[in-house]
């Protein structure tokens, strides 16, 4: 379990409530392709099709199952040294 080669997840931190709306945040941890990642994600609870008033559970698991799909199908960029 201590090798992140086999242990790719994303981890539920907490729920916040700003002005924007209320978030769930997750951490995501793993190694893909010999570079080891790290990444914070806030998922919109509006965005994730629950409502606040569903137990918490749900709300957990719906926006889990959004932040996953949405951080496999993300293309990153370099920013480069120039930008710096």
């Amino acid at each position: 379990m201590k090798n992140l080669a086999e242990n790719n997840l994303i981890r539920f931190i907490n729920i916040t409530r700003k002005k924007e709306g209320i978030f769930a945040n997750f951490k995501a941890k793993g190694i893909k392709g010999g570079t080891a990642f790290s990444a914070s994600i806030a998922v919109d609870i509006s965005a994730a099709e629950v409502d606040p008033a569903d137990p918490l559970e749900k709300i957990i698991e719906q926006c889990a199952k959004m932040a996953v799909k949405e951080f496999k199908t993300s293309d990153l960029q370099f920013e480069g040294i120039g930008s710096i």
